[in-house]
């Protein structure tokens, strides 16, 4: 059986370095919200990579649930959370992003 594309796992690695998958640590804070129209709420992005990511979020959203997280550089970025444990939150966005400018917007570059 074959890798889920959305397989968001919080690999053990060195700080700073991209995983197989292009994942990179990056720790910032970003807004992500369920409905446009709200102002959101604080999260922590824990890594990034152009298909998700991986969040600490202060109350669970159920799998499938419909997300938008701003993020630096690209502004709202829609996806759908896909797992949910411990307080993280694995999301797959809707379309791929490019890591480096979220890297370079938030100062994080390699």
């Amino acid at each position: 059986m074959g890798q889920s594309r959305y397989s968001l796992v919080d690999d053990q690695k060195p700080a700073g370095q991209p995983d197989d998958r292009g994942r990179g640590d990056i720790h910032l804070s970003a807004r992500m919200r369920v409905h446009a129209d709200d102002a959101g709420f604080l999260v922590r992005i824990r890594n990034v990579s152009a298909g998700g990511l991986m969040a600490e979020l202060p109350h669970p959203l159920p799998p499938d649930s419909a997300v938008e997280i701003k993020l630096s550089g690209l502004g709202w970025v829609a996806g759908r959370v896909v797992w949910q444990t411990e307080g993280r939150t694995g999301v797959a966005f809707d379309h791929p992003i490019d890591v480096a400018v979220v890297q370079d917007a938030s100062g994080t570059a390699q």
